[in-house]
């Protein structure tokens, strides 16, 4: 009974290891500079094994941002019914990055994922990838809100229209964070939640008011 537990750990190790080293290396020589073959060579496997981990070099880029993805939509599923569209964001957020902390430094250190997110912003091939997910990003988000108001997403644009906003404010936040000189997930936790509280006032009819 514990061989199949023993064999899990390590295959969580091999892939946590890839995606480390590939981190490394494409924070360190660039992401277009970096093969799958020496990403493989330096954890001392095969291409073969890489690819059963990862479909492509594109996937293990982001492979923790992935994660921290999942830890937000689990968060927003289980935000209370009461809570509005965006109160329930704005906690499902907030209540991720208070837990993903411990779950980023199992797989790399947290300056590593903070670089990874500066290299992704500076690469035009992997920042069109980031472009793309994210706007499935808020599609999913959008439909999880429909359904929490009882909403038709494709009959009524509330949804979509308030994740938009949600959307563009973490956007706002992430590279902010990724430029600013507090690398630590503390500070994009205070960005994003003193952010999120602008959000609101930001679209208020009269700013002078």
């Amino acid at each position: 009974m514990t061989l199949p537990g023993l064999r899990e750990r390590k295959k969580q190790r091999t892939r946590d290891a890839l995606i480390r080293v590939a981190l490394e290396l494409f924070t360190t020589q660039g992401y277009e500079g970096t093969t799958v073959d020496e990403i493989a060579d330096a954890v001392e496997v095969s291409q073969r094994t890489f690819f059963r981990y990862f479909a492509s070099k594109e996937e293990v880029a982001f492979a923790v941002q992935q994660m921290v993805e999942e830890r937000f939509m689990r968060a927003l599923t289980e935000r209370p019914p009461e809570e509005g569209p965006f109160d329930a964001m704005r906690n499902a957020v907030l209540s991720a990055w208070d837990t993903i902390g411990e779950a980023i430094a199992e797989v790399v250190p947290v300056e590593l994922y903070v670089r990874s997110f500066q290299v992704i912003e500076s690469t035009p091939a992997l920042l069109a990838v980031h472009l793309r997910r994210s706007t499935e990003m808020e599609e999913s988000i959008a439909r999880v809100i429909a359904e929490r108001e009882g909403l038709d997403v494709d009959a009524d644009p509330r949804p979509r229209i308030a994740v938009a906003a949600f959307s563009g404010v973490m956007r706002v936040t992430g590279q902010l964070w990724g430029r600013g000189e507090d690398p630590t997930l503390e500070a994009i936790r205070a960005l994003t939640e003193r952010y999120l509280d602008h959000l609101g006032p930001a679209l208020a009819p009269d700013w002078r008011a």
